[in-house]
Formats: structure tokens, C-alpha cells, sequence
């Protein structure tokens, strides 16, 4: 199968490589720059550590990618979602998208898949590709387990197929919202896990954090039409533990640095890489706020973002709040 990547940062550099073991695979840069770069050394500044192989061919240019391809994955972020689709809409009609970002578009509050819908349309396949995995670990052929998810089963468990192989297990799922709400929700709470890390504040408070961060990813995702049993997955749960525990976790590493005593243009200038937790933060509270949600979390992580809040003191303020029934 022929398989363009699109958006050549960690994880798509990381897609790109695992899928060439089984496929024939071109991957394209937005930048001309970095297309150089990685035509002449076949190594990511991403991620250094792993060459790319030569089934992976550096394309000139996005339509040059999507010829005879038949698949398409996109691994842009968020914010260059719709830029990237209104390129695949103009060359094709037919083949099926994958996209692997998380998060929500700022200005609208909307989830990718309703983005694909509006610049998409049509009868293709669209799905998503989620859950607990480190671009670094899997482009080094570490196993690792994840969701992709379309509306129809079928489609699902073929587009499944294409991403599997013995290090990379791909279960499927119709949960479209569940998926995304897990991957985009999860970097906001590792924000939160990496603050409480930062304060020396221990194992107890970070498990409680995850424990009811969890708790608000349910909610949220449930509120706007998620299955509740998909939170218990790769996609929810699974996603979670890993972005706020691990060390490579680049949205942990962000709250961190907050509660080093950094502001967050020293923190995301130190980064190097996009964090989404930090974009998606605030979609999250308005969108708690649109649905009469309670997530405490979320508003502390936007209180420390944007608000001006001492790490330290927004903490305090969630441990202040009153006892009530687990839920």
C-alpha cells in the first residue's frame, strides 16, 4: 500500500517509520527547510536518535505525497488541521484520512473529526488514531498499543489492519468522540500531574490527579456524546497514565517547568515542540462551561496559563475545596 504522512514532527516522522516496515511511504514537511534536512541526513530534529529508512521517501511537496496514494495520514497539529484537509480536498475525493492530532480548534471548540466533516464530506473513510504512545519509543520499534476509530466498524477494522504489526497493536472502535475528547483532554490534566511533580508534592497527589482527572475526561466526553467504556481504554485511561507519568511526555515536562517558577513563553521556548495541553486548556473550560460541567482541574490548569495564578497557590485551592461524594 502506498501511504502519504503528512506533517513530518515526531509523530508523523514516528508513523512514518513504523508504517514503512509493511508499506511503501512518503512523508511531507511543511517546511522546505526541513524537507532538505531530511531528504540529506534521513534523521528527524525531533527524533534524532532513530534514521529514517529508505521506504520512507521525503516528498517535494503535499501533492506530490498524495499521488497514487491510498491512504492518507495527517499529523499536523490541531491548528493546521483545516489548511492540511482543504490540500487533500482539492487533490482527492476518494481516499481515506487518518489524522492523529489532539485537540480542540481554538476558535470554535470543535473536534477533528467535525473538522474533516466540514472540509471533507463525501463518502471517504475519515478516522482517528489515538492512545498511549510516545512518538520516540514507538519510531524505535517498542511495542505499544492503540484505538483508531471511524463511524463505521467495517472501515475501522480495515484502516486497523493498515497501522498493525507485532509492535504496534491497533484495536478499533466506532467511538469517534470518545477517542478524540481522551487524546485532547489527558494533555491538560499531565499539565496539572507535571505541576504537582514540580512541587515535590509526591505519588499520592499524582495518583489523585489522574485518578479524578480521569473522572473529568469522562465527563466531558460523555457530555458531548463519547462512550463512557471508552475512557476505561488505550484511548482514555491508557493515554492518560502514560502522558502524566512519563518522562517523554512533553505537556508533564510543561507543568514542570511552571512549578519551577518559569512563565509559560520561557517554558514553551525551552520546549522546542508543540505542547497541546497549553491550546487546549481553554477549549476545555469553555467547553465545561457551555455543557455545565464541573472540572476543577482543567480550571486550575488555565488559572496557572493564563490567569496569573502561582502554581503552588492554584493547587492549594483545589485541596481547599469541599468534601463531597466520589463521582
Amino acid at each position: 500500500m502506498q501511504i502519504a504522512v503528512l506533517g513530518a514532527g515526531a509523530w508523523g516522522t514516528a508513523l512514518a517509520i513504523s508504517l514503512s516496515t509493511r508499506h511503501a511511504v512518503r512523508l511531507y514537511a511543511r517546511s522546505a527547510a526541513q524537507r532538505e534536512a531530511l531528504a540529506k541526513t534521513r534523521r528527524s530534529t525531533y527524533l534524532a536518535e532513530v534514521p529514517i529508512p529508505s521506504a520512507v521517501e521525503i516528498a517535494a511537496t503535499a501533492e506530490s505525497a498524495l499521488d497514487t496514494a491510498d491512504l492518507i495520514v495527517v499529523a499536523t497539529p490541531v491548528a493546521g488541521l483545516r489548511e492540511i484537509l482543504a490540500v487533500i480536498a482539492a487533490t482527492s475525493s476518494t481516499i481515506p484520512v487518518v489524522w492523529v492530532c489532539k485537540g480542540f480548534e481554538q476558535d470554535t471548540g470543535r473536534l477533528p473529526h467535525e473538522i474533516a466533516n466540514s472540509a471533507l464530506g463525501g463518502t471517504r473513510s475519515l478516522a482517528v488514531l489515538s492512545g498511549p504512545s510516545f512518538a520516540l519509543e514507538v519510531a524505535r520499534g517498542l511495542p505499544a498499543a492503540v484505538t483508531l476509530a471511524a463511524v463505521d466498524g467495517s472501515a475501522a477494522s480495515a484502516l486497523a489492519r493498515v497501522f498493525h504489526h507485532d509492535r504496534f497493536r491497533v484495536y478499533s472502535t466506532t467511538d469517534m468522540v470518545g477517542v478524540e475528547v481522551g487524546g485532547a483532554v489527558k494533555n491538560v490534566m499531565a499539565i496539572a500531574t507535571g505541576i504537582a511533580d514540580g512541587l515535590g508534592l509526591g505519588l499520592n497527589a499524582r495518583a489523585a490527579l489522574v485518578t479524578r482527572g480521569l473522572a473529568e475526561v469522562t465527563r466531558l466526553g460523555v457530555a458531548l456524546g463519547g462512550r463512557a467504556a471508552t475512557f476505561m481504554g488505550l484511548a482514555g485511561a491508557g493515554d492518560l497514565i502514560l502522558t502524566c507519568t512519563g518522562d517523554l511526555s512533553r505537556n508533564r515536562r510543561v507543568g514542570m517547568e511552571l512549578a519551577s517558577g518559569l512563565d509559560l513563553p520561557a517554558v514553551l521556548a525551552r520546549l522546542g515542540h508543540v505542547a497541546e495541553g497549553v491550546l487546549t486548556a481553554r477549549a476545555v473550560a469553555m467547553l465545561a462551561a457551555r455543557h455545565g460541567i464541573d472540572m476543577p482541574i482543567t480550571a486550575a490548569v488555565c488559572s496557572v496559563l493564563f490567569g496569573g495564578v502561582r502554581p503552588a497557590d492554584a493547587v492549594q485551592a483545589l485541596l481547599a475545596r469541599d468534601p463531597r461524594a466520589e463521582a
